[in-house]
């Protein structure tokens, strides 16, 4: 299970920043006549009407953003069927992303995503990486399905976009003041600068997010800790030069630095301890700890953009990236005063990219190709600390630390197009040749005392000196993929298409960063999709566009937790498990009944399942199946957002009402033997929206999770049903520390907020 921390996620931050402005004009100009709006989307790297794009992409404009008081990322899951965003385990602001099913829980440094992250067509490689603060976004897309063709390995999910908005016109200046529910206090402050008039132009933001903790830790064992728990503190800044020499020439330098120094999160105990007296916490937000509470997530990034219409056809682009992230974290696994089982750790990752983009538009066809160069070193450590089993084994503690790097280079060539084959036929082809290479170094290894990462980590700790544990993997190897994609798609009038594809994506091979031996490295993971899929508008106001889908997910990666000599062993293998399928559908609906009201609907479903998962028996050596034990994790089968918008005009300023409804189904939050289900839940969000007449004011008031439901996101599970008696859950084995570890960690409760925000 994944500890939730999105209220801390920095791309949170992004959204935040990003939605300052006032888009109630614009609105009212596109559905003043009771219309649908024209929603243009960049899901295959050009502008295009999402009406005519055959692949299953949802739009979150900054309206959306905007009135609905969007500001971290897990809420954009309640627009997007069949998706699951959340925030992960390690550090505040780390990200895991699951759709169709289709994912990678585990943010552990090496692990590749199963979704990818794009800022501006920048890909974020690691997950602790795709946290960053933006300004001025345009839109955040969800694709859904493998994007193996254009945006190449680690999309065989789908990915998310981040879309920002190129500056023009004449200095702005916003600031924003939020105060809320558990003591919000949020400051945002954006614009744009004309330094040279029609030609270069300076954007900056800044933003600082504060709240006070959902829960506390009720017991630590350090002095003077905060004690808040589920918190948030984190300032961010950016800076964006764009110039403009020509009409056919543009460039953009952007600068983005992020500070997360909200608190770690304190799991809530779901079993009692058996080795202290410490009772299960009254609220799940309250925990307990021996561990510091604090936490850091430190991103820095820069970019460079060129773009250059060679004509009114064709553009040529480069798009080049760097980015740094450190985050030293405190996880208390047990979540009591003593040291049972604490894993302080740290995640150093770097990551360089160019990629340049030929694009064109001639009579009956358009294509779109590129080169691609990824260089990414991902390091890290950690210390599963059992200073409690280590003391019952007549030593002063015990420590398994496991540190290293796996580092990785990719290149890639792709193209695809469409090609109109008659009047109302057309045929899109696609093809990506990607080449990865890895190398990788893991010392692990047990100590016989307590250690941590760096000396001071606790008061007066002091490291010991050199290389504490072994090497006991160095090793590199290259894999290459050719991923296709082939689709058909039939214009049946103006407004309704039709349409079918076969894609197919891959995830990068990848060795075990926790390996205790020389293991060999776990192949990639292959998807092969097919969608058939229809994008319709009826009447100028009802928007149906569906999508029915069946995909077939091969060599999955799993960590397999191995028996040991001790339950002091943390031994984990990774390995190619199997296979599992999917099914399922997906509708968007948007109806505009009136040129005030309107609803909207996003419903998927799918039915997931292992096909096959093969075992080797340590005693015997024969192979075996066990897709009995195992579950596809963070999947409901169920989910579906109605909303419905009002706007009222009137002579004191235009009023915009939003209420929705979301549900998400039951889900497991493991994939083998979950200990850990979420029975189905529903989030009832409202808000209301002023702006003044001249357009300068806003106001919005927003309450989210109105009915307090509490909903596990996340956890983590180290004990084992009783052998003795099985069928009943109530009884357990401990695990790794000698203790029930079963740990939940929960979305947010009610919150409200209120949010003033003036523009001139």
């Amino acid at each position: 299970m994944n500890i939730y921390q999105p209220r801390y996620s920095a791309i949170a931050l992004a959204i935040t920043l990003a939605t300052q402005v006032s888009p109630a004009a614009a609105e009212q100009a596109t559905q003043s006549e009771g219309k649908l709006e024209r929603i243009e989307v960049t899901a295959r790297k050009t502008v295009e009407n999402l009406q005519t794009v055959p692949v299953a992409v949802t739009s979150i404009g900054e309206t959306d953003l905007l009135e609905n008081g969007i500001s971290v990322l897990s809420e954009v899951q309640q627009f997007s069927p069949n998706t699951t965003l959340q925030a992960s385990r390690g550090t505040n602001s780390t990200l895991t992303a699951f759709i169709r099913g289709v994912g990678q829980q585990d943010p552990l440094w090496g692990y590749e995503p199963g979704v990818g992250i794009y800022v501006d067509d920048i890909y974020l490689a690691r997950p602790q990486g795709a946290v960053l603060d933006l300004l001025d976004v345009q839109q955040v897309e969800v694709l859904r399905g493998p994007q193996g063709t254009l945006y190449g390995k680690n999309t065989i999910g789908g990915a998310i976009k981040y879309v920002t908005k190129e500056m023009s016109g004449d200095a702005t200046f916003n600031v924003e003041g939020t105060v809320g529910s558990y003591n919000q206090r949020d400051l945002k402050i954006t614009g744009q600068l004309p330094l040279v008039e029609d030609t270069l132009y300076l954007g900056y933001g800044f933003a600082t997010l504060n709240r006070d903790g959902f829960g506390e830790f009720k017991v630590s064992t350090l002095p003077g800790q905060d004690k808040e728990n589920y918190n948030k503190e984190i300032q961010a800044a950016r800076l964006t030069l764009e110039y403009r020499p020509s009409d056919d020439l543009f460039f953009r330098l952007a600068w983005d630095k992020t500070d997360d120094d909200s608190n770690s999160k304190g799991g809530y105990r779901l079993l009692p301890s058996l080795l202290t007296d410490a009772p299960v916490p009254d609220s799940v937000f309250d925990s307990y700890t021996s561990m510091p509470t604090w936490n850091k997530v430190e991103l820095e990034g820069y970019s460079l953009t060129a773009r250059w219409d060679l004509s009114d056809a064709t553009t040529i682009k480069y798009i080049g990236a760097s980015r740094d992230s450190y985050s030293p974290t405190n996880i208390d696994f047990d979540n009591t005063p003593l040291r049972i089982f604490d894993v302080p750790a740290i995640y150093d990752d770097e990551q360089t990219t160019h990629e340049i983009q030929l694009s064109h538009a001639g009579n009956g066809y358009k294509f779109v190709s590129g080169l691609y160069y990824y260089d990414g070193e991902s390091c890290g450590q950690f210390q599963a600390i059992l200073e409690v089993l280590g003391q019952s084994l007549g030593a002063p503690g015990l420590t398994r630390e496991v540190s290293g790097c796996n580092n990785s280079n990719s290149k890639a060539a792709y193209i695809q197009g469409t090609i109109d084959l008659a009047e109302q036929w057309s045929l899109t082809l696609g093809a990506r040749y990607t080449k990865d290479s890895k190398e990788a170094q893991v010392s692990n290894g047990l100590i016989f005392d307590v250690v941590y990462p760096e000396s001071n980590w606790i008061p007066g700790y002091t490291r010991p000196a050199g290389e504490l544990v072994p090497s006991v993997l160095d090793d590199e190897e290259d894999w290459s993929r050719f991923t296709p994609r082939v689709g058909v798609e039939y214009q049946y009038n103006r407004d309704i298409m039709f349409f079918a594809s076969y894609a197919q994506g891959f995830k990068s091979g990848t060795f075990n960063p926790r390996a205790s031996t020389a293991e060999p490295a776990a192949d990639p993971e292959i998807v092969d999709s097919f969608e058939i899929g229809m994008k319709s508008e009826w009447n100028d106001n009802l928007r149906a566009n569906i999508t029915l889908f069946t995909l077939d997910h091969k060599d999955r990666q799993y960590i397999s937790v191995l028996p040991g000599a001790t339950s002091a062993d943390l031994n984990q293998r990774l390995g190619n498990i199997g296979k599992s399928t999917a099914n399922g559908i997906e509708a968007e609906l948007s109806y505009v009944a009136t040129e005030a009201l309107s609803f909207d609907a996003a419903i998927g479903y799918i039915d997931s399942d292992f096909e096959e998962v093969l075992d080797t028996n340590p005693d015997t050596g024969a192979t075996f199946d066990k897709s009995d034990r195992f579950s596809i994790s963070n999947t409901p089968d169920l989910t579906f957002n109605l909303g419905a918008t009002y706007k009222l005009y009137s002579d004191i300023g235009d009023w915009v009402f939003n209420a929705s409804y979301y549900h998400r189904g039951d889900y497991v939050l493991f994939e083998e033997d979950s200990l850990l289900t979420q029975d189905s839940y529903g989030l009832v969000n409202l808000s209301i929206n002023w702006y003044s007449t001249d357009g300068n004011w806003r106001v919005g008031l927003h309450g989210k999770n109105l009915t307090d439901e509490e909903y596990m996101i996340g956890g983590y599970q180290f004990v084992t049903p009783d052998p003795s008696d099985p069928s009943n859950v109530s009884k357990y084995t401990p695990g790794l520390g000698g203790d029930n570890t079963l740990i939940g960690y929960f979305g947010d409760p009610r919150t409200v907020s209120l949010t003033v925000g003036y523009r001139f």
